[in-house]
């Protein structure tokens, strides 16, 4: 069977994600197997092109890995006719304007979230790309981790009845950078530079959420930033001006609550990094990244509230563990193998620009909510010539987080 050869340009791979989890577990592992396969049994190999402003990570990056292309001039390798598919994973003020300069070059485009700083500005892009004829999607990783898709599987099967709840916790603490170093990158922590708990996670949650339960109707979310003074990475205390932790109440079609705290402020006391509590009128899952754990209406327990005696119950033994069933890959890597049969030909795709402007449309719904204290409705958005945002643009809450 024929091979054909995708050129990918990839802008960021200097940066930990796009490194780790989009160039080496994703494009590299895909050349590895011998490239995707499809329906008609060709198959498709991803040619990478390696981006950035540093050249000597770029050649280093492409030493180690046998790869011959890397560059410092974006403008060239999009104007190479044999790249084909554009991929961002740079820091969020810069995304905006690559995309821009990839479409105006007629390529294909895969992007991080989130897409861009401002609803209006996310969707442009969108608007720009179905404009150009050209095939587009935004990251949704978390769809593709073993413990949401055991979730999936548990509603697809109706598991739940009448789902009632959703309650998610993520987080963990990202230390200061004082006496140890950050785990995170500094930029994160100023808004000016396109960092935000909100602007980052509420992208996530967006699409969690719709795709999983429902439609995102209205936000009430509160804002904060609890560590007002970092480091950064030459060892230099800065003002932390983005909010480091969020707590939001989302609600959904048919009545359904959502409650999720977001923060890069709390120790772990739970199984995973995330996880989701989903509880329904037959039964209740609660999921993280690889695991899921259930307890049916059939054998769930009656507890007694009585504080004078010691609690003899063992609760987290009365759930009972899902079941992997099947072989689960990286997630990034299962969703970059979707978008190149996508790209190649035309194989269903459902996460576009325009899914990507609703990630960024909750997330300035939320950083208005907190700045105005109170519940805000959020709007379906359309692709128009009017790309006037139904909400303040994210980038609009630099230095007015609540202090905490």
């Amino acid at each position: 069977m024929a091979t054909q050869r995708l050129g990918v340009v990839m802008n960021g791979v200097t940066g930990r994600m796009g490194y780790r989890q989009h160039l080496v577990r994703s494009i590299l592992a895909i050349r590895e197997q011998g490239g995707v396969t499809l329906s008609d049994g060709s198959r498709v190999i991803p040619d990478p092109v390696l981006v950035g402003r540093d050249a000597n990570k770029l050649e280093r990056i492409a030493r180690q890995h046998g790869l011959e292309r890397w560059t410092t001039d974006l403008a060239g390798a999009l104007a190479d006719p044999d790249n084909h598919i554009y991929f961002d994973a740079q820091v969020t003020p810069a995304r905006e304007k690559a995309i821009r300069a990839a479409i105006a070059a007629g390529k294909h485009i895969y992007t991080e979230k989130p897409v861009a700083e401002s609803v209006s500005g996310a969707l442009e892009l969108a608007r720009l790309a179905n404009a150009a004829g050209i095939k587009h999607g935004v990251v949704a990783d978390k769809l593709y981790l073993p413990g949401l898709r055991k979730l999936r599987r548990l509603i697809d099967g109706g598991f739940f009845g009448r789902v009632l709840s959703v309650r998610g916790e993520f987080g963990y603490w990202v230390f200061e950078g004082d006496w140890q170093p950050a785990q995170r990158p500094s930029w994160n922590y100023r808004s000016e530079d396109g960092g935000g708990i909100v602007l980052d996670m509420f992208c996530h949650w967006q699409y969690v959420l719709e795709n999983l339960i429902g439609p995102v109707r209205a936000v009430t979310a509160r804002a904060v930033t609890h560590i007002p003074t970092r480091w950064d990475e030459q060892g230099q205390p800065y003002t932390a001006t983005a909010d480091d932790a969020a707590y939001a109440i989302f609600e959904l079609d048919g009545g359904v609550i959502a409650q999720i705290n977001s923060s890069w402020c709390v120790r772990v006391y739970r199984d995973e990094l995330v996880e989701f509590q989903v509880d329904g009128t037959e039964g209740s899952a609660v999921a993280g990244l690889r695991n899921c754990r259930v307890q049916h209406r059939s054998v769930t327990p009656k507890p007694v509230w009585n504080p004078d005696v010691p609690v003899t119950e063992r609760f987290r033994e009365q759930w009972q563990e899902v079941p992997d069933n099947e072989e689960f890959d990286n997630g990034f890597k299962v969703q970059w193998e979707e978008f190149l049969r996508h790209v190649a030909e035309d194989a269903p795709w459902r996460h576009d620009l325009l899914a990507g402007a609703r990630g960024v449309q909750l997330a300035e719904c939320g950083l208005r909510s907190s700045r105005e204290g109170r519940r805000i409705e959020i709007p379906p958005l359309e692709l128009t010539d009017d790309t006037t945002p139904h909400s303040e643009d994210a980038s609009a809450h630099s230095n007015e987080v609540a202090k905490a």
